[in-house]
């Protein structure tokens, strides 16, 4: 009898133990989360962060983001990722209501400070601290609300930027397809290359239907009409003589998307003169880099300017190094001018091209007397 009611009492504790962990609420759901208001990253149109005693602001115009009052380019990748954390914040966690921000990092000066508006209406305000154990939230505070909480996604770094980090760093941008020119000077050697357009060479020509057959050649039946011969681009210097293209094709690879490691503050493009090196490549209009003389200031760094970029900048010296191998490997492929010497010399006095060495009409004349 005695078993019978264990049998009975054990199914009732297992059924009240289930009913109490569907039903309990324990301390990790009994509250409910806010959530920011809905907004679209097209309708941001400001940002402010601050970070201790450094505040960046963005602006919106245009399609385009701009940085501060002097309105710097802002790099696109990075302040898109920005708008879009901020149309996205999702709280998932209450994580701690004791005010203890230290341990966050919500306390100042390590908390991050954004502020979002769409036109004059503040939409997004909240601090950020550091990324949780797992890397995929972030410790966020609102506003208006005292208590720590989980956002989805780690994104302190997105948010942790200077002015510097977010400047747009791109300083020549073009289609390499669409050059076909290209002049570099370095140490006062000047070569100048043109994209020059050419029958091909392996497509052997087309019979016209119209040309004589050769003494002794039976005429073809069924002569087509002639074919325009295939075209091929290919390099050329100035005179005449081809380049390789791969070269060609591995300086405008490097330079068609270039950018700079930071800008020179405190100097305007017309600050710097006699560059060392300048390449100009034309398409429908010219795209120019050049680069400067080192600074005492900064020896690891090249100053140059570019025709894309209102701003002076530096370059690293692997990015210059790079840059000049491409240049010297084209410098050395033109030929020298004592090199460059014609197999022909023009004699004024007749205005015809001889060989060198042989005798003009006069000279044979003179020979004969």
């Amino acid at each position: 009898m005695k078993l019978k009611k264990e049998y009975i009492i054990l199914p009732v504790i297992i059924v009240a133990l289930v009913l109490y962990l569907v039903l309990h609420k324990s301390n990790r759901t009994n509250y409910t989360l806010p959530q920011p208001d809905k907004v679209t990253a097209k309708q941001i149109n400001k940002i402010e962060i601050k970070k201790g005693d450094n505040t960046v602001v963005l602006n919106k115009k245009d399609d385009a983001w701009y940085i501060g009052e002097k309105a710097f380019p802002s790099d696109s990748s990075k302040t898109g990722k920005m708008v879009d954390v901020i149309a996205d914040l999702t709280l998932s966690t209450l994580v701690s209501e004791s005010k203890n921000y230290t341990r966050y990092e919500l306390d100042n000066p390590q908390k991050i400070t954004v502020n979002a508006w769409e036109g004059t209406t503040l939409r997004r305000a909240f601090d950020l601290g550091k990324a949780a154990a797992t890397f995929q939230h972030t410790f966020v505070k609102l506003a208006d609300n005292p208590n720590v909480y989980h956002a989805r996604g780690n994104f302190r770094s997105t948010f942790d930027q200077t002015v510097s980090d977010l400047r747009d760093k791109t300083v020549l941008s073009f289609k390499k397809d669409a050059i076909t020119e290209i002049t570099v000077t370095q140490d006062k050697t000047t070569i100048r290359l043109k994209l020059k357009e050419i029958d091909d060479p392996s497509v052997p020509a087309a019979k016209d239907k119209n040309d004589k057959p050769i003494e002794g050649e039976k005429p073809a039946k069924d002569v087509k009409a002639a074919q325009p011969t295939p075209k091929i681009k290919i390099w050329e210097s100035a005179d005449g003589q081809k380049v390789n293209e791969n070269e060609i094709n591995g300086l405008l690879t490097m330079l068609s998307e270039y950018e700079c490691k930071a800008y020179i503050e405190g100097q305007n493009k017309d600050d710097l003169t006699n560059p060392l090196t300048v390449v100009t490549l034309k398409d429908a209009e010219e795209h120019t880099i050049a680069l400067f003389t080192k600074t005492d200031k900064d020896v690891k760094n090249t100053p140059a300017v570019s025709s894309a970029n209102a701003y002076p900048f530096f370059l690293d010296d692997t990015k210059v190094e790079n840059l000049k191998k491409k240049i010297d490997a084209l410098i050395k492929k033109e030929p020298s001018s004592k090199d460059n010497k014609s197999a022909e010399v023009e004699k004024s006095v007749t205005g015809e091209k001889v060989s060198e060495g042989a005798k003009t009409p006069d000279e044979d004349k003179t020979s004969e007397e």
